[in-house]
């Protein structure tokens, strides 16, 4: 009983007394308040955050296309990093200018925004926005209307994505490997080890990256789930950079209710503390009095714990949570069923080797001890299928066949170092994203070819908009769109300008320049694909970051402290050591 008891004081349970929050921000930080203010009237506060612009822009811009180089990144904490990744690059830029770095922050946005949605395409947004921003600067110091000038090229990205609809396509089969291949520089390995992965698991299957045990990478297919449900509180995240709850060898408590006190839970998560297991919790709810000191003991460092609301509602709801005991070996905690949550051991417990959880999803891979379980659940809900007429019903049993049967492809990366295996980490990242971007939505022509041709769509677009200026806001989307093809033949060594003009030459779509091979042909033939949300990302974004910047007028930056002059320590008049002062 002794040690029972020195355990269950470790659980701390108590509610604390939180203190009294300040009244007001200037008691936080008086200095907070202070702002400094640039009015663009003489046009420099334009001038520095178009620096800001161009610096990223720059930067970014040597990893576009296949003969794009790499960057080289200081890491205060180990060795240089070296990668060929726009977003990553995006990140670590910070200037010391504030106005510069506003620029910059604010171009950001494309490429990160660009990449939340479409897992690929950061450095194209960020050269078509320059171009944007760049253009449409020059004609608004000629004296024309800003707002007019947006509003031209916030009207021709929405036309231009209509035309980019109709030049994509459904990509086939036999198109994945290219797709993966192109977003992770011409990679043909990686290309063909996601199509192979997408071929085992199915085109909507689900598909992870981590790190492998050797020097190759390898595709490894086991038992698991997905399902579209997040963290109820990021004080669970164990990645403070990706944001996300990671654990091994890890419990699972399913609960087919709402859970509204801590002491229900007591007996399940002393069991955890006592034999240093991580446990999750899917439950129908969790009150936040029953989720508080759940959260507290995680950071007082006494709980490895996450909790996750079950996925669906209702019946499905249930239904889920028992595909989910039969996937892990766990038992569902119902009341009705005579089982109650502060009398269950951890024998209800379901066992899962990994499971990932971030802000909007979890991730399950089990050992296939369940195997046999997992395939007579399979048979079960087959024959419900067979004798279910309703389609939508039908439609949730296909789904709940799928996550049961479906398996997960672990891509496992191989590599010589920490710093290369960091850099192949990314672009096969990249490359898996791009893929289920064209799953999505289709593919295009790659090679900057697209944006090139939709360049020819803006003569058309003009005669739909209202004025001369809107128009001029179409003319300044036309040559934007040159930008990345140009910096691709430009990464490539050869004169951008010339290649553009000899692509528009030719009347079919799908001809352009291939950088990798140095010469011009039928760009899908090659392979040279991209998908079709990348594409329209890039418009979308870059259109909105350039509105945004062409119609600001004023900056309000926060006023930079200075730094404290050190004291000089004071002068020793006697044989004394400092440490007798």
């Amino acid at each position: 009983m002794a040690s029972s008891a020195t355990h269950i004081s470790v659980l701390y349970f108590a509610n604390p007394i939180l203190p009294k929050r300040p009244s007001s921000p200037s008691m936080l930080n008086p200095k907070a308040m202070a702002k400094e203010l640039h009015f663009n009237q003489d046009g420099s506060t334009t001038k520095k955050l178009q620096a800001g612009v161009d610096m990223v822009a720059e930067l970014v811009g040597v990893t576009l296309g296949p003969k794009g180089r790499n960057v080289v990144l200081q890491n205060k904490y180990g060795p240089p990093k070296i990668v060929n990744d726009g977003e990553t690059v995006l990140k670590e830029i910070e200037l010391e200018d504030p106005l510069e770095n506003v620029g910059v922050k604010l171009v950001r946005q494309a490429g990160a925004r660009t990449n939340d949605l479409a897992g690929d395409g950061s450095t194209t947004s960020i050269i078509l926005a320059q171009g944007l921003i760049a253009e449409g600067l020059k004609v608004i110091a000629a004296g024309m209307n800003p707002v007019q000038i947006a509003r031209g090229i916030e009207k021709t990205a929405k036309a231009l994505v209509s035309e980019l609809k109709l030049m994509s396509r459904e990509v086939e089969d036999n198109e994945l490997a290219d797709v993966a291949a192109v977003s992770a520089g011409n990679d043909h390995a990686v290309g063909n080890m996601i199509a192979d992965a997408l071929h085992q698991v199915g085109k909507k299957g689900v598909v992870t990256i981590e790190k492998g045990k050797s020097t190759e990478n390898s595709l490894q297919i086991v038992e698991g789930m997905q399902f579209d449900r997040g963290y109820l509180s990021p004080y669970f995240v164990t990645d403070r950079q990706k944001m996300t709850v990671e654990f091994h060898n890890c419990k699972l408590l399913l609960v087919d209710k709402k859970i509204t006190s801590p002491k229900e839970m007591f007996k399940i998560l002393d069991s955890a503390v006592k034999e240093k297991y991580p446990i999750v919790i899917v439950a129908e709810g969790i009150e936040q009095e029953a989720l508080a000191p759940v959260i507290r003991n995680k950071l007082r460092g006494v709980l490895m714990a996450a909790a996750i609301k079950a996925p669906a509602f209702g019946e499905r709801k249930s239904l889920y949570l028992d595909d989910i005991a039969i996937l892990t070996g766990g038992t569902v905690i119902r009341d009705e069923m005579g089982l109650t949550l502060e009398k269950a051991g951890k024998e209800v417990l379901g066992s899962a080797t990994k499971v990932l959880i971030t802000k909007d999803s979890t991730l399950l891979v089990t050992d296939g001890s369940t195997c046999e379980a997992v395939e007579k659940r399979v048979s079960q809900i087959q024959g419900l299928v067979e004798n279910t007429e309703e389609n939508f019903q039908k439609k949730i049993l296909n789904e709940r066949i799928a996550r049961l049967s479906g398996g997960i492809a672990i891509l496992q990366v191989g590599a010589q170092s920490q710093v290369e295996l960091k850099d192949k980490q990314l672009r096969i990242e990249d490359a898996l994203n791009a893929t289920k971007s064209a799953i999505e939505e289709g593919v295009v022509v790659g090679g900057g070819c697209c944006l090139l041709r939709l360049s020819t769509k803006v003569d058309g677009i003009k005669q739909l908009l209202d004025n001369e200026e809107q128009k001029i806001g179409a003319e300044i989307f036309r040559r934007a769109l040159y930008y990345p093809a140009r910096l691709i033949a430009k990464n490539a060594g050869v004169n951008g300008s010339v290649v553009i003009e000899k692509i528009l030459s030719n009347d079919n779509i799908n001809y352009g320049y291939n950088a990798a091979r140095d010469c011009y042909e039928d760009l899908m033939k090659a392979g040279i694909i991209d998908p079709s949300k990348v594409v329209r990302c890039c418009l979308e974004h870059a259109t909105s970051v350039a509105k945004s910047f062409l119609t600001s007028s004023a900056v309000v930056v926060d006023i930079k402290e200075l730094e404290p002059i050190p004291r000089r320590p004071p002068m020793l008049t006697s044989g004394l050591s400092p440490m007798n002062f």
